[in-house]
């Protein structure tokens, strides 16, 4: 009786796990430029909001590769500190791309398991490299702070944008960022015209 029992819950473990991965994981999964499975934000329904301008970009109501308004101008400020210091589209997609990886372009005001005092769109630790909290917590300063240190990179102009992403915030794994490559770019190419 308790080998069926515990039959019965592994079969049922494994219809709850395949209902769930054909629900919400699968549709969240797409090819990605490498030919890798990468995971991208579904197509949301935005609200109707009027365009906002965020320094000199427009930004609109979305969706623009599956973010909505807020998102995109968290984005834009990554663009605006960028252009300030002079860096072109591709790095504004780095940019863009490493909070997509880090935040899902949010400014978020908690850490996780990884940093418990991770903070904003970056998730900049509280070490003293990112600035103070409130540094952390405004998405222009934090873009700065995160272009102040990729820029001393030896060979980021030419670096794989998801290494250059790793050698800026030093993850776990130096491929994570690859999977929102496409998005970045879909995003800085959309704000940028």
């Amino acid at each position: 009786m308790r080998k069926l029992l515990v039959g019965v819950i592994a079969t049922a473990l494994v219809l709850v796990g395949g209902w769930f991965a054909a629900a919400y994981v699968a549709p969240t999964l797409t090819a990605g430029a490498s030919g890798s499975s990468a995971r991208v934000p579904s197509t949301p329904t935005c609200p109707a909001v009027s365009p906002v301008t965020i320094g000199t970009i427009v930004v609109p109501a979305g969706p623009v590769a599956g973010f909505c308004q807020p998102e995109l101008v968290m984005a834009a400020h990554i663009m605006n500190a960028a252009r300030d210091q002079g860096i072109g589209t591709h790095t504004q997609a780095v940019g863009v791309m490493t909070a997509i990886g880090e935040s899902g372009l949010r400014n978020l005001d908690y850490g996780d398991a990884a940093g418990p005092d991770s903070r904003g769109l970056f998730q900049q630790r509280d070490n003293g490299a990112w600035g103070t909290l409130a540094d952390r917590m405004d998405p222009y300063t934090a873009a700065t702070h995160f272009f102040d240190k990729l820029t001393t990179i030896d060979g980021w102009q030419t670096m794989d944008p998801s290494t250059l992403a790793h050698a800026v915030q030093v993850n776990a794994d130096p491929g994570y960022y690859a999977q929102y490559w496409d998005a970045a770019q879909t995003i800085v190419g959309a704000l940028s015209g």
